[in-house]
């Protein structure tokens, strides 16, 4: 016999956190578009690993080769909460020349999906599309996925430990890539 009861509250249980994962991913993003960089970096867990490999061209059942490594390749990204804060002052500074002037961002974040939970670590996925405008014809757009691995956290609800940023693109069109995904 299912006790329906539990099964009432266990799907409560896991909307609530589908609620509460996209409410936090939804203010991270609110929080790049508005240049908020310090109270962005507020979500960010001190043991970050923030990490977008480059993506390659691949013939068919290659599936292994399509993205390097975070051990021993070079990659777009791959940093911790340190060096985010230092490109953050950097841009704060005011004369950080990709950012002189300023850029205008809008990050949407979709299909967000919960994938595993583990104590007070939630595993999710989600897709994101990032616009950026600068000067008067400047216009970039950025595509992808993101794997995240988020910690409870009383003040901030959570905090991203780690991100896995994947680019639809293989090939990086911008001057410069001063956007945090």
């Amino acid at each position: 016999m299912i006790d329906l009861n539990a099964v009432e509250t266990t799907t409560l249980q896991r909307m609530l956190l589908q609620y509460e994962v996209e409410q936090f991913l939804y203010r991270e993003a609110r929080l790049l578009d508005e240049r908020r960089l310090e109270d962005w970096l507020d979500l960010l867990a001190d043991e970050l690993h923030y990490w977008m490999p480059m993506r390659r061209n691949i013939k068919f059942g290659d599936w292994d080769l399509e993205f390097t490594s975070a051990e021993d390749e070079i990659n777009w990204f791959d940093e911790g909460k340190d060096v985010l804060a230092g490109r953050i002052r950097q841009i704060n500074t005011g004369v950080h020349w990709p950012e002189e002037p300023v850029s205008r961002f809008e990050h949407l974040v979709t299909n967000v999906e919960v994938v595993d939970v583990e104590g007070d670590e939630v595993r999710v996925n989600s897709k994101f599309f990032c616009y950026q405008n600068r000067l008067q014809d400047e216009v970039n757009h950025f595509v992808g996925r993101r794997e995240d691995l988020l910690r409870r956290d009383p003040e901030t609800g959570f905090k991203l430990v780690k991100r896995k940023i994947i680019l639809a693109q293989n090939v990086m069109l911008p001057k410069v890539v001063n956007t945090f995904f």
